[in-house]
């Protein structure tokens, strides 16, 4: 990536800024963003290589970039040196610049929050591994939770990686409430929608920060999430089980009059694109889970437009700029380098009426 100095702080393939965000500055009129998640540290990991044959701008990591799932911090750090060592990880951190968030297996344990006992050290591990610089902003507040600025001419990418295990309360077990519908039957649910408004799933100092940084100006803004925020309840972990975190997340976006707004997210060994309907404008959340993990069904979504794709694969974005005509386009590639799904969106129809 073409970069040109915006800040001087500390210089690390990206530019920290002094706040909470990082900008970079570059030259190009399209841009290529993929992302992945659950990516197993055993396994040799070829996808890599088929995403440096894209070319991307950039690779964001969603989550379950190792399946640590362990409290001996000696062990978590030991799977992470497996997958530092990877050639094909070694080839694409040698190609393309990375970012990161995390979920549940490489925070820690399956499906945890808050309650992890080891999180401050296992943050540590995170940042340390994915060369967070010093001064970064991340090493200063509690969590992961973090904001790009990327200019391209007269635009403005935001990336915003939430955090969505720090300060996020414990799930609601399945109580049976939708054993007699049939299309939720077929397998074992684990966790029900919360009924009360005062569980969180992002916590009060994060959602106070994410306020802020949507009041950033951009033209498209990016939220990356390690669960999936826009498909319907299925029983497993995702923003549908904290409804009325959902419900706020979309009321600040309107609050704020964000504009561009997209979600990328992972978790769930699949790919999908899901469309959730609001009253100001449409938000996708694109899905890319199975960087080396698979799952045998995909689970019921309304929402969902394109996909399931349940083999090995990553996503991509891609930006063409255009003066009042940018696109948005969405595409998974699988492991064999075949495009599975694409799905385009004019930037246009991502913005508030004036």
């Amino acid at each position: 990536m073409k970069t040109k100095l915006a800040v001087t702080c500390i210089s690390f393939l990206f530019l920290y800024s002094c706040s909470d965000s990082a900008k970079v500055e570059t030259d190009f009129k399209t841009t290529k963003i993929a992302f992945g998640s659950c990516g197993h540290e055993d396994h040799p990991l070829p996808i890599f290589n088929t995403i440096t044959g894209h070319n991307p701008d950039l690779f964001i990591f969603l989550g379950d970039n190792i399946y640590g799932d362990t409290k001996s911090m000696d062990t978590l750090r030991a799977k992470y040196q497996l997958l530092g060592a990877k050639k094909s990880y070694r080839n694409l951190k040698n190609q393309v610049p990375i970012i990161a968030t995390w979920d549940d297996h490489d925070y820690g344990w399956n499906d945890i929050g808050k309650s992890y006992s080891h999180k401050e050290e296992s943050k540590q591990i995170f940042l340390d591994f994915f060369e967070e610089p010093e001064s970064s902003q991340r090493r200063k507040h509690k969590g992961i939770y973090h904001s790009y600025l990327y200019d391209y001419g007269d635009n403005t990418l935001q990336i915003i990686l939430l955090d969505g295990r720090t300060f996020r309360d414990d799930l609601k077990p399945y109580g049976g409430e939708y054993d007699n519908d049939k299309r939720y039957d077929f397998y074992k649910k684990d966790y029900a929608p919360h009924t009360e408004s005062t569980p969180t799933l992002l916590g009060e100092e994060q959602w106070n920060w994410l306020e802020k940084e949507l009041q950033v100006p951009s033209d498209i803004k990016i939220i990356g999430s390690g669960t999936q925020f826009g498909i319907e309840w299925n029983g497993y972990e995702a923003w549908a089980n904290f409804p009325h975190e959902r419900e706020r997340m979309l009321d600040l976006i309107k609050s704020t009059k964000a504009n561009g707004v997209l979600f990328i997210s992972g978790d769930v060994h699949y790919s999908e694109i899901s469309k959730l309907e609001t009253d100001f404008y449409p938000i996708f959340d694109f899905t890319s889970s199975g960087l080396s993990s698979t799952w045998k069904f995909a689970a019921p979504n309304k929402n969902r437009i394109e996909g399931p794709i349940m083999d090995n694969h990553f996503g991509l974005i891609t930006i063409n700029w255009k003066d009042k005509n940018t696109e948005i386009k969405m595409e998974t590639w699988d492991i064999s380098g075949n495009q599975r799904t694409e799905y385009t969106v004019p930037l246009k129809s991502l913005q508030f009426k004036e």
